[in-house]
């Protein structure tokens, strides 16, 4: 199988081991690494609150989506992680403000903490 990674300077570089997306099966399924609410010119976390972390995530996200050449709607899997499921109705509020119908297939996690205190990261699945 052969992996192609995704990489773009709009959104937060890898901080680990892993690739800020990887295409497969001749690019039209890619996978997109978890986003946390990191601002991509300055590595640092947007200040504000959980409605700012969230937006910065989707802009995060778009940003991927775009370097593999879509954008938020061609996600078919979005997995949401919080470290208060409190925020969900929240997240559903913003999120209708970034996708059009039909909605991604999504799961919400509650966790214990994130990296670098998030209290949001995004991961999704794309489909082209």
């Amino acid at each position: 199988m052969q992996k192609d990674i995704i990489s773009t300077d709009k959104a937060p570089q890898a901080i680990g081991t892993y690739s800020q997306a990887i295409s497969v099966m001749g690019g039209t399924t890619v996978y997109l690494s978890g986003q946390i609410p990191l601002i991509p010119e300055t590595m640092e976390m947007v200040e504000g609150d959980i409605s700012t972390q969230i937006h910065q995530v989707f802009k995060n996200l778009t940003a991927v989506c775009e370097a593999a050449d879509g954008d938020l709607n061609n996600i078919v899997k979005l997995n949401i992680f919080l470290t208060d499921l409190g925020h969900f109705p929240i997240v559903n509020t913003i999120m209708a403000q970034y996708f059009a119908q039909p909605y991604p297939a999504r799961a919400a996690v509650g966790v214990k903490e994130l990296p670098k205190a998030a209290q949001v990261e995004m991961d999704a699945v794309f489909v082209k």
